[in-house]
Formats: structure tokens, C-alpha cells, sequence
């Protein structure tokens, strides 16, 4: 899962340059997200497995088209945009997926 986290990441940053917006710093959460799922276990891991398989089925073609259309030295800004858009709202979701920090400490009750 780590590994295509940030494969999916890396697309991103090519997405964002061909859409003309600056690609932004990785934060510590999004990082950490594939680890937090992995100790997280349960549902919220087959989650988001599936949710970064779906993610990447939508980035794989989406990129492939893209770059075609650059090679024809058409501007691809205006659909990369979206597809950085599909991107972030699909990530945000993913991201979403995290337990509550203060989940990992036990609760007593008296």
C-alpha cells in the first residue's frame, strides 16, 4: 500500500505541473497514511486499500491521457486541473479514513 501511496503522489506532482499550479509538500499525515491504516486494521484498512486501487484506476488513464495530448502539444492545464481536482477530493476521503488521535489511548471509565 505504501508504495503505490506515493506512485499515486509522484502522478499527482506531474498532474499539477501540467495543470500550472505548484505542487505542494507532503504533510506528516498523508505520509503516514498507509502505516496509520496498516496498525488501524480492520475495516478501515480494506477501506482504503480499495480506496487507493480506486484512486489509481482513475490517475493511470487519466495521466496516459494527459500525456498524449501534451505530446501533441495541446494544453493539457485545463483537464489536468480536474484530474488534480478528482485527485484531492478522493485523497481527502482516504485521509478521512484515520482513527481519532486520542483513539490509541484507552478510555477509563469510573
Amino acid at each position: 500500500m505504501s508504495m503505490k501511496w506515493s506512485a499515486l503522489h509522484d502522478a499527482a506532482g506531474v498532474v499539477a505541473m501540467l495543470a500550472g499550479i505548484a505542487t505542494e509538500a507532503m504533510r506528516a499525515d498523508v505520509r503516514n497514511f498507509p502505516a496509520v491504516m496498516r496498525d488501524a486494521g480492520g475495516w478501515r484498512r480494506n477501506m482504503a486499500e480499495q480506496g487507493i486501487e480506486d484512486l489509481a484506476a482513475i490517475m493511470e488513464p487519466g495521466m496516459a491521457a494527459l500525456l498524449a495530448v501534451h505530446a501533441r502539444g495541446i494544453n493539457p492545464a485545463a483537464a489536468a486541473l480536474a484530474l488534480w481536482q478528482e485527485f484531492h477530493a478522493a485523497r481527502a476521503a482516504l485521509l478521512a479514513l484515520c482513527p481519532p488521535a486520542d483513539a490509541a489511548v484507552p478510555r477509563r471509565f469510573m
